[in-house]
């Protein structure tokens, strides 16, 4: 069943001053959305049940990507495709990337955005896992003012964020530290393209004379929420990959995530994948 257009009311403001007054006006009344490839599945689902949307896809303050000594800041309006060819990117956090070339078909990489791939909250997301990883801040922009808040913990539960109804994220900001990091990103899904995933891991780990000093794991469709492994890393931290801390990983990791059956695949599936890649991303660091 299809959606019935006329239901729906879209505004399309013509700058920001106004969209923040509307949500202010309003809060909670108007959704907004940028790239809507999300909301058309939806839409021509006749799942769609809010009906009054705001356009923010022509607001240039939410666009770019800006390269300062200590960040690399998003706008919210960034494409999966800009991410792709940015060179900045494509060097320091290639996760993201690799995240972004995953995502859908290149019809969907030329539209949808970052910024809403983070505010839609699926837990099967492909960015938000590298996004832990690279430990990202977003700004959350209101007519109240401007918040900067870490990424972890911004998802609080299923489609459940800190995003107050007057607000909207407006930019993504990564710390350029992970330079001499090595990195792994995969995606488990039905086919190699086009699906939405059943594990996706990402994981960075800085090594030096074969000891773990730091390390970064994060997980989606694998909980409620997109999830870092903050015990799993806990248990390596300090240590040399080797068998038996692998293994002790894998047993860790088993306790902290908490897998789901759902049409795409199973929880017990789900389980011996995330601890199959948490194995494949360990041996690749410690080359």
């Amino acid at each position: 069943m299809r959606a019935y257009i006329p239901s729906f009311d879209l505004r399309v403001p013509g700058s920001l001053s106004e969209v923040l007054a509307l949500l202010a006006r309003e809060p909670g009344a108007w959704q907004p959305f940028a790239g809507g490839t999300d909301l058309m599945v939806l839409l021509e689902a006749g799942k769609l049940s809010h009906k009054r949307f705001l356009s923010i896809a022509k607001l240039d303050e939410f666009r770019g990507i800006e390269v300062t000594a200590d960040f690399v800041i998003l706008g919210a309006l960034t494409t999966y495709t800009e991410i792709q060819k940015h060179p900045e990117l494509q060097a320091e956090f290639p996760l993201l990337c690799s995240a972004a070339h995953e995502t859908g078909s290149v019809a969907i990489q030329n539209r949808g955005t970052l910024g809403g791939n983070i505010v839609n909250a699926s837990p099967a997301a492909d960015s938000p896992p590298a996004l832990l990883v690279y430990d990202a801040e977003i700004e959350l922009i209101s007519q109240r003012g401007i918040r900067w808040i870490p990424f972890h913990g911004f998802q609080t539960g299923y489609k459940k964020m800190q995003l107050v109804p007057d607000e909207l994220l407006r930019a993504i900001r990564l710390p350029r530290r992970v330079k001499k990091w090595r990195q792994y990103y995969r995606k488990v899904g039905t086919r190699r393209a086009q699906a939405i995933s059943k594990v996706c891991f990402a994981g960075a780990a800085l090594v030096e004379n074969s000891v773990i000093r730091e390390i970064r794991i994060a997980l989606g469709s694998v909980a409620p929420i997109v999830l870092r492994a903050v015990k799993t890393e806990d248990s390596l931290r300090g240590g040399s990959i080797t068998p038996a801390t692998i293994a002790a990983a894998q047993e860790t990791l088993m306790r902290e995530i908490v897998p789901f059956d759902d049409i795409r695949s199973t929880a017990r599936y789900r389980l011996r994948v995330a601890q199959n890649l948490l194995e494949e991303f360990l041996w690749q660091v410690a080359k």
